[in-house]
């Protein structure tokens, strides 16, 4: 859940590199005095997410705006649906729109692939988790978006686990070195994933106890093979361009887990307007 402690940093640096030193344009067409209301309108179908970080904006920028919701977080819309009706101060309205509607869009986007894959893959016993590859001061917002729309979240940041990628291996001596040692540092409490990139790697990471076992870039009979090898020792992940995959043919094949970069590094905004209510 998103509190105004966690939003309220994140929303004060985008208002504050949106307005700069003011808004010069609304200020010098606008009446200081003058009134409006305004709609939200979802311009194409999706899932809404970010409605809490929405009406922050304006409770941080002007307390007199007021911001009605006409749809819940998480609900799936259509093209024409009103999602709110927000009053209060013109000048206002139109200087938080951008960084509102931003945030609304991308987290909107983020949440509709995300239960679009979720999608994919219901039925089975996979589920879909996101990675670290967020934009740069949004991961509490993207992460929360992913569960939105149905997803799951692997690590927050590099203290939450243990992941042992082909860069560690290397510098290590290889997984039975690099699992060794993070057994040896490691809290108990943490758990050790490793990625590999063929059967023999599958191979080793069991022999020395590794809890997850991620699965990079491997084709379907490979996956198929790996899962029949591991035979419920350790969890299951798949992962490499999987936003571009079969994500139903890949989930059958009784894997645990499907993590996708694409649903944050490369989604496209929804498409939500806001306009004042001339009626």
């Amino acid at each position: 859940m998103l509190t105004p402690f966690l939003m309220d940093d994140i929303i004060t640096r985008a208002l504050t590199e949106d307005i700069g030193t003011g808004d010069i344009t609304t200020v010098s067409t606008i009446p200081a005095d003058k009134q409006t209301a305004a709609v939200l309108v979802a311009k194409e179908a999706g899932i809404i997410c970010g409605l809490p970080v929405f009406a922050r904006v304006y409770e941080l920028l002007d307390p007199c705006v007021k911001v009605e919701f006409s749809v819940f977080e998480g609900q799936r819309v259509h093209k024409g649906d009103r999602l709110a009706r927000i009053e209060g101060p013109a000048r206002s309205v139109l200087t938080g729109e951008r960084v509102a509607l931003n945030f609304l869009q991308r987290l909107s986007a983020i949440a509709t692939k995300t239960a679009w894959a979720v999608d994919q893959v219901e039925g089975t016993h996979a589920s879909i988790c996101d990675t670290r590859k967020t934009t740069p001061g949004l991961r509490i917002f993207e992460k929360y978006a992913v569960r939105t729309g149905g997803g799951s979240n692997h690590r927050f940041n590099l203290a939450d686990g243990i992941l042992i990628k082909d860069n560690h291996i290397q510098a290590a001596g290889g997984i039975t070195a690099a699992v060794t040692m993070a057994r040896r540092q490691a809290p108990h409490t943490l758990k050790i994933e490793v990625e590999v990139e063929n059967l023999a790697q599958v191979d080793e990471a069991l022999a020395c106890g590794a809890d997850i076992i991620m699965l990079d870039n491997m084709d379907q009979p490979d996956i198929e093979a790996a899962v029949a090898r591991i035979a419920g020792r350790a969890l299951v992940e798949i992962s490499g361009n999987m936003g571009e995959k079969n994500l139903s043919a890949l989930a059958a094949t009784g894997i645990d887990l499907i993590s996708i970069g694409a649903l944050t590094h490369t989604v496209k905004a929804l498409d939500i307007s806001l306009r004042f209510d001339l009626a």
